[in-house]
Parts: C-alpha cells; sequence; structure tokens
C-alpha cells in the first residue's frame, strides 16, 4: 500500500482514537491535535472500527480524503463511539473495554470484471443511482464470505437487492492498511 504507515505512526493513531473519545466524552467537544509528521498531514481516507467484547459497536470513516488523516481519525473515533446509528454511543465507564481498529484507505478505482476483486486485500464499495454501500477488506474475512457473499452482502449494504451488482451497479475497490490495539 502506497505510504505505508510506520509502527510509531501506527501506535500514536490509536492512541488518538482513544484520546479523542475519551476527550469528547468529558468535555463534549473535539480533541485539537497538531502533528509534524507530513504523513499524517496528508489527505487520506480512513474509518475507525469500535468492538466491546469482540462485538461490533461502532464503524465510521471518510471513504475518500476530505481531511488530514490526524483530523479524520479524530472526528471517525468521535463519530464511531457516539453516532453510529446502529448502535448504543460508548459510555466512560466501558471506554477501557473498546477495542479500536483503524483502516487507512486508498483511493477507490472502478473494476471492469469481479473478478479483480481479492477477498482480504479489497474493500468494495457498490453503489447505483444514490444507493451506496461500502464494507471493508477485513470483512469478508471475519465472516468467512466467498466474493459472491462478498458482493451480494455490499449491494445490501446499498440498500440494494443482493444481485444488483450482476445488474450494473458500479463497482469499486481500495486497499486498507488494517491495524488495531
Amino acid at each position: 500500500m502506497e505510504d505505508s504507515l510506520t509502527r510509531d505512526q501506527k501506535t500514536f493513531l490509536l492512541d488518538l482514537a482513544r484520546r479523542a473519545i475519551k476527550h469528547y466524552l468529558d468535555k463534549s467537544r473535539s480533541l485539537k491535535e497538531k502533528s509534524d509528521d507530513p504523513l499524517l498531514k496528508e489527505k487520506r481516507g480512513a474509518f475507525v472500527t469500535l468492538k466491546v467484547d469482540n462485538e461490533l459497536r461502532g464503524c465510521i470513516g471518510y471513504p475518500l480524503p476530505r481531511k488530514s488523516l490526524l483530523e479524520t481519525i479524530i472526528d471517525c473515533a468521535v463519530a464511531a463511539a457516539t453516532q453510529d446509528f446502529r448502535f448504543v454511543s460508548i459510555k466512560e465507564e466501558e471506554l477501557f473495554r473498546v477495542k479500536i481498529e483503524i483502516s487507512v484507505l486508498t483511493l477507490p478505482r472502478k473494476v471492469k470484471d469481479v473478478s479483480e476483486i481479492k477477498i482480504g486485500e479489497h474493500g468494495i464499495i457498490l453503489s447505483k443511482g444514490p444507493n451506496r454501500g461500502l464494507l471493508l477488506p477485513q470483512v469478508p474475512v471475519e465472516w468467512d464470505w466467498d466474493l459472491e457473499a462478498y458482493l451480494n452482502h455490499g449491494c445490501l449494504k446499498a440498500g440494494l437487492a443482493e444481485d444488483e451488482w450482476k445488474k450494473g451497479a458500479m463497482i469499486e475497490i481500495f486497499s486498507a492498511q488494517v491495524f488495531s490495539e
């Protein structure tokens, strides 16, 4: 993956995500952080995934580079903890049980054929009309999906019929550098 993060950068970002959540829960406002690291200043797409007792409790991200990686991690960590409509917000007293995972994304590219998609290596974005769904590359591995199941679930995530990928839905792929506590 282009511009791979070092171990120190990964550790810093995981710590940043945890501090951002704690700061928001304590003070009801976003953490402000600066860095001289050029890679952390780059605009990058990223997702922050939160699990409590190995169960998903939040996952929010920007598929496209909107802000610096530093700002993206702060925003997405807080949003995953407090704004993922699928889950009850994380409470400060359970923060010690939260495991943080970060996925830093490459830019998506359109595929010509589904044979280009490699399970465990590529995340997918399926879209048709106003509908759009994204699955990170680790999802089909965690659920033991084959390519067809992965594409079907991508369609469902987009609010489309599960076989819409066979009927003209646009498929984009991306890679991610995934790391966790």
